[in-house]
């Protein structure tokens, strides 16, 4: 369990560093962090604020779907918008293009060894996470159709309110997908022995 505590810690912890790298390059956000960006400017709220509502917003609809959370879970919807903010306020803007796309790739690169610390924990999806694979289940459509949509649906409304969609955004897409399936094997804690008897 002490494994598992710190792995997820840390992934929530540099979660949250790394979406903060992806905002100061200023070249586009993940379809839920355009989302996250648009309600900020929108409310006057922070980036942080609005990740911590909006997980909250998304586990009321875990409730008709019969998704039960975990430990993780709960972890996932207030660490990663406290580490956001607090990175944020040490973490200058940056303008010249080697460091924007330097702090980009680094942003997402970093998401993808968050995100793949966090599952393997084994504690709890994330709210979003949990909303997918609930629908998946509830509705029979595939995996890929489900997240599909949510993702293009958040990412049009974000958009909308001024989120920031480019070249990052593309990045994200294409990226995090294989890396995080390269990386989730070795960092998944393996489940405890049931012990034996006789």
């Amino acid at each position: 369990m002490t494994r598992r505590l710190t792995q997820l810690f840390a992934g929530l912890l540099l979660y949250g560093i790394s979406l903060a790298l992806v905002l100061r390059a200023g070249l586009g956000l993940a379809p839920w962090d355009v989302l996250h960006q648009g309600l900020a400017r929108l409310t006057g709220l922070t980036v942080g604020q609005m990740v911590i509502l909006v997980s909250f917003a998304v586990l009321v609809l875990w409730i008709p779907l019969r998704q039960p959370p975990g430990f993780g879970t709960f972890a996932n919807a207030i660490l990663v918008g406290l580490s956001v903010d607090l990175t944020m306020l040490v973490l200058d803007d940056v303008s010249s293009w080697p460091a924007r796309v330097l702090f980009l790739v680094s942003g997402v690169l970093l998401n993808a060894v968050a995100t793949a610390l966090y599952i393997g924990a084994m504690l709890g999806p994330g709210a979003r996470d949990g909303l997918m694979t609930g629908l998946v289940r509830r509705t029979g459509r595939s995996v890929r159709v489900v997240r599909t949509s949510l993702e293009v649906g958040v990412l049009a409304v974000g958009w909308l309110l001024g989120g920031t969609v480019g070249v990052g955004t593309l990045l994200y897409a294409f990226a995090i997908g294989p890396v995080v399936h390269v990386l989730l094997p070795p960092l998944t804690v393996p489940p405890k022995p049931v012990p034996t008897t006789g």
